[in-house]
């Protein structure tokens, strides 16, 4: 039966090429875009490679203050301070890294100017961060204790400002202040991770970051074991709770959270700062529903698609039913011939989505990004197109099964 269902579903697509043409395309261009989207996701919410530990990993990028009376609010970076004091102390975690966020600073080499993006960072950011040296090594506590002036560049960067030519062992001047680049790692993307130049945060002009109760600093906390990571999120809050501000008259309510990477996306685009849920199940779900709904216009179009050859094929219906064919099988035979043809779209549009991720990279539209379709991709896309057969062929399935065989065969649906 099943031989003969595929024989048939092949006759029935190279009988009319263009229209099995047509719903490829539809098909391909949906997956597509639904499987591009999805990687992107992945790679920011669930990142592998440099992040790869963020199972693990738990992250405090804001702090939020309130006036007692709930008429003043601010939501502002940590400063090292705060982090030194309060996080680093905390017990039964592997580590925890202070680090700056990424900012823009001038790079003066033979006599150009670059614009570059550069984070300042303790010893243990190496530590949890898992980047792939290329050339030199990597800053150590030596370094971060001597003040030392050394740097780390991205590949790109290193090409950009010395050529083909070793970057480890020369110097640059990047603010005004003079390093010798020690080592190059390869590009990352990623968001704890992203730099063109990394410096020890000892190498800061000033030592006046040293007293700031806020900053420009995020803290990345390493956890043992992801089992810990309920009882991190809690010792965070509780920080929130006994936090006495420097300014206690002007702030008296402190909050910090410990957030995952889909957490920490979720609070900070949908500004929940003051309470302990982040709106990550809001995000899941809306971005869920919105690939729900851009799946439904080519469904709908594939349906009417699929109506249309299937009332071309009433005479065969009719033929089929007079020799004893019941609505259960030809309804199964329209559903197959749709499995296939979006199993076979699936298939081109995985194709095509790899094409369009490295189309992507090398337009640089967004820096460094590496992303690849891994099998998670691969099998989301598969079961997708199977999704999609089944939903465009049920409803011409059931139409083509209620057919009376005599109209059938006068060719009236």
């Amino acid at each position: 039966m099943l031989r003969n269902y595929l024989l048939t579903a092949w006759k029935v697509f190279m009988r009319r090429k263009l229209f099995t043409a047509i719903n490829l395309a539809c098909i391909v261009l949906t997956l597509v875009v639904l499987m591009v989207v999805s990687a992107l996701l992945e790679t920011a919410f669930w990142p592998k490679g440099v992040e790869g530990r963020s199972e693990r990993m738990l992250q405090v990028y804001s702090m939020y203050s309130e006036s007692a009376d709930g008429s003043a609010t601010r939501t502002t970076h940590p400063g090292w301070k705060t982090i030194d004091r309060y996080f680093k102390t905390i017990p039964g975690i592997e580590r925890v890294s202070a680090f700056t966020i990424a900012s823009k600073v001038s790079v003066y080499q033979d006599g150009r100017v670059s614009e570059v993006d550069m984070r300042r960072v303790d010893a243990d950011y190496w530590h949890i961060l898992d980047f792939k040296l290329l050339a030199g090594r990597l800053p150590g506590v030596d370094d971060e204790r001597a003040g030392r002036m050394v740097a780390v560049l991205n590949a790109t960067t290193a090409r950009r400002l010395f050529g083909d030519g070793a970057a480890p062992g020369r110097r640059i001047v990047v603010g005004g202040q003079a390093f010798t680049v020690i080592g190059v790692v390869a590009d990352v993307l990623h968001m704890n991770a992203y730099a063109d130049i990394w410096a020890p945060v000892a190498t800061f002009p000033s030592s006046n970051y040293l007293s700031e109760e806020t900053g420009n600093f995020s803290a990345m906390l390493l956890a043992k074991d992801a089992a810990d990571l309920p009882r991190i999120r809690r010792e965070v809050a509780r920080i929130g709770q006994n936090f006495v501000s420097d300014d206690p008259a002007t702030w008296k309510i402190t909050r910090f959270w410990a957030d995952s990477k889909i957490d920490l996306f979720a609070r900070e685009l949908l500004g929940n700062h003051h309470r302990p849920d982040s709106g990550a199940g809001e995000l899941l779900a809306s971005i869920a529903v919105a690939m729900l709904l851009f799946m439904l216009l080519p469904a709908l179009n594939l349906v009417n698609l699929n109506m249309g050859r299937t009332l071309e094929r009433s005479t065969e219906i009719g033929v089929r039913k007079a020799f004893g064919a019941t609505g259960v099988q030809l309804a199964g035979q329209l559903v197959i011939e749709n499995i296939l043809l979006c199993l076979a779209g699936g298939l081109l549009g995985l194709a095509c989505t790899q094409g369009a991720l490295w189309l992507l990279e090398r337009s640089r539209l967004i820096p460094y990004l590496d992303v690849d379709v891994d099998l998670a991709v691969f099998g989301w896309g598969l079961l997708l197109a199977f999704v999609f057969g089944l939903l465009s062929g049920l409803v011409p399935a059931w139409k083509m099964s209620r057919l009376d065989p005599v109209h059938a065969l006068k060719g009236n649906a």
